[in-house]
């Protein structure tokens, strides 16, 4: 990067008054806000960017409505409080199913993708003859999911619109790829510690009031030297002051923090942590229900309250698993069976069990059998329950969790039987308003099992069927899109590609769908767009890379392809796709020698590869190894016998060798395949004369 361009900075070290005093010592442009605060302990997941969200809305709102609801999703995901100027517009069975009826959980890239709409709507706020500068203190202390939207910040943003000024004591992060991320894209400076004092009364107070966040020496050990039962006085006024904000985001952090700190953290401590927990693992912050549960877990005996205990266990277990940190989660199941003899508590074990062995573990410790066992375990322990509606509902989401076995042991025929009995059992013996999510989620497993079998048009209608019941749920529209492209039906598929970019936060499968639907209809410059979008919003997207290069290679313009080439070989060495890329960009510029190692490298990764065997061919032909040109377009005519194209190429290794019946009976071959192709039947009339004066 030339050193005359800005960069975003993170300032290192110090307290935060001397990173504080080098900020301002920098030239930087207007402050777009006054310093925001990343500490978790204020507001958990998203402080930062929450504050950023209440301070920026309302004016935008004013400016420009529409802009702001389009961002809905991600703006009342971070700052509920948002929600009595901007109400959802898109809410799904998902997000307001009540507490009993929960059987869908969000993603675990959702946070991901909720940042990079936060992004482009602080994108949105800045105007762009006004450079302006955002400064985040407490980097290091932040959750991940500012760390999250802070990485998408830095990586995505012009530091010439908008200089961010990341300050934090150390650089220690919890997630090492984000670490990576944070340091790629700002230029690094040390502050310099100074002498602090501190010239106000009653030092503890202070601290407790900055929700445990200031760094000042004289507060901090004001604070340790209290008498234990003082200190939780402290944190029992305070958490009664935020208490009467009555604001969801204190809810998630500063008011835990307080009273589990507090005269009673097994009680209201307890009770506000599985609260802030609950409410995340909900809304899809995975990260943040982890921290809550090993919190919440850490104040409660199981031996006296076996029930909070398993609440909070149960909910950790799950996010622990969509992490696929499955080893911690087996753990925590398997301390439930230790510790617990009732049943419900042995039925939910069981299915997590299985869910481990079937879904969320790494493919060499998944085993189906073992899965199907536990399930069968939870299925049974559920026929034993006495209320009717609640029996029908369990043996329902149990067998569909056995359902997803079948599947993966490649018996759908079983999945489908098992799937219909869970459909027929509730919708018999449950109201129409009882578990809609949970009735809609098995039609839509019903419409997966239906397209695994090939029977598409049965598919289809059970997505008609969801799509009406959850008509805001944009994975619907995805999943419906993909089936109707496999049935030649393109202006319908990219409506519901459109429907679904409508619904959902920045979703990159999304778009690199729809550019390959578009690029397969044939409009490359809306096809290049989106898979561009693709890898602004995932660098890491080889598969947009691939496409991406292919677009440049066809448009001849060898720079911009090998330059994706190569940002995608970085991520994935070993793909052949990009190395025939590079060694087509090689030997258009009769760089052969190259050309042929990218080759080389492209067939040894895949050796049925078609287009890599070609340009080889083409590359051995042209430095004249015609032997080698013969062999490799053998073997992939043997592959793709019925290319008129590679019968075409052959044919003429085939006349410099002198072999003209083996050329005019690929020729003759290529013609039947491409009866209207000019430079085929040209070929093959000449050759035909050939053969002739030669006999």
């Amino acid at each position: 990067m030339d050193d005359a361009l800005p960069r975003h900075l993170w300032i290192l070290g110090g307290l935060r008054t001397d990173r504080s005093a080098l900020a301002a010592t920098l030239e930087l442009p207007p402050a777009l806000l006054p310093p925001v605060d990343a500490h978790l302990n204020l507001r958990g997941p998203y402080t930062a960017a929450g504050t950023l969200a209440r301070a920026l809305v309302p004016e935008a709102l004013h400016r420009d409505p529409a802009t702001v609801r389009r961002y809905d999703i991600e703006l009342l995901s971070i700052a509920p409080e948002l929600s009595s100027i901007l109400p959802n517009s898109r809410e799904t069975l998902t997000s307001m199913a009540i507490p009993t009826e929960r059987t869908r959980f969000y993603a675990r890239l959702r946070t991901r993708r909720i940042s990079h709409g936060l992004v482009e709507f602080l994108h949105s706020c800045l105007r762009a003859d006004s450079p302006r500068t955002l400064v985040v203190e407490n980097v290091d202390h932040a959750e991940h999911t500012d760390l999250e939207f802070l990485a998408a910040l830095v990586r995505r943003t012009d530091p010439a619109r908008l200089r961010v000024v990341l300050c934090s004591a150390g650089d220690t992060l919890p997630d090492e790829q984000l670490l990576a991320d944070l340091r790629a894209h700002t230029e690094q400076l040390s502050a310099v510690r100074a002498e602090s004092s501190w010239s106000g009364t009653d030092a503890a107070w202070a601290y407790v009031s900055t929700d445990g966040t200031s760094d000042l020496p004289a507060l901090l050990d004001a604070y340790a030297d209290l008498d234990p039962a003082a200190r939780a006085a402290l944190h029992d006024r305070r958490a009664a002051e935020l208490t009467a904000l009555d604001q969801q985001s204190l809810r998630l952090g500063a008011i835990p923090y307080h009273l589990e700190h507090g005269s009673d953290p097994a009680g209201a401590g307890v009770k506000a942590l599985y609260a802030a927990q609950d409410y995340c693992v909900c809304i899809g912050f995975y990260q943040a229900t982890v921290g809550y549960g090993q919190r919440g877990l850490a104040l409660i005996d199981p031996r006296e309250s076996e029930h909070q205990w398993w609440a909070v266990a149960l909910e950790l277990g799950l996010a622990l698993s969509i992490l696929s940190r499955t080893h911690e989660a087996m753990r925590l199941y398997d301390e439930a069976r230790l510790v617990s003899t009732r049943p419900a508590v042995h039925m939910a074990a069981a299915y997590s069990t299985a869910m481990l062995y079937t879904r969320h573990n790494e493919p060499e410790e998944r085993d189906e059998k073992l899965a199907k066992s536990w399930l069968n375990s939870a299925i049974a322990t559920a026929s034993l329950l006495e209320d009717r509606s609640e029996r029908a509902f369990q043996s329902a989401f149990y067998r569909n969790g056995k359902a997803l076995v079948e599947v993966n042991l490649g018996d759908l025929d079983e999945a489908l039987r098992l799937v219909n009995e869970c459909v027929a059992s509730l919708d018999e013996l449950l109201t129409p308003d009882e578990h809609r999510l949970h009735r809609s989620v098995l039609k839509n497993n019903r419409a997966r099992v239906y397209l695994g079998l090939g029977r598409l048009d049965e598919a289809l209608a059970d997505y008609a069927v969801v799509i009406e019941q959850d008509p805001n749920h944009a994975e619907h529209y995805l999943e419906r899109g993909n089936i109707l492209r496999r049935l030649g039906r393109p202006e319908e598929a990219a409506a519901d590609y459109r429907r679904a970019i409508q619904l959902s936060p920045p979703f990159p499968e999304i778009y690199y769908n729809r550019a390959d639907l578009l690029l397969g209809e044939g409009d490359t410059e809306g096809a290049l767009a989106d898979f561009s979008y693709v890898l602004e919003l995932e660098p890491d997207f080889v598969d947009a890379y691939v496409n991406r290069a292919g677009i440049h290679l066809e448009a001849g313009d060898l720079a911009a392809a090998e330059q994706d080439a190569v940002d995608g070989l970085r991520r994935d060495p070993e793909n052949p796709y990009l190395h025939a890329v590079l060694g087509q960009v090689r030997a258009e510029r009769e760089e052969f020698k190259a050309a042929q190692e990218s080759f080389d490298r492209a067939v040894t990764a895949d050796p049925g590869m078609i287009t890599a065997l070609a340009g080889r061919a083409t590359v051995a032909y042209r430095t004249g190894n015609l032997t080698a040109a013969l062999a490799d377009l053998a073997h992939a005519v043997e592959l793709e016998p019925d290319d008129p194209a590679l019968r075409y190429n052959r044919a003429f290794v085939y006349q410099d060798t002198g072999r003209w019946d083996e050329a005019l009976a690929d020729l003759t071959t290529a013609s039947a395949l491409a009866p209207e192709d000019e430079d085929i039947a040209s070929a093959l009339e000449i050759c035909r004369r050939m053969v002739a004066s030669a006999r």
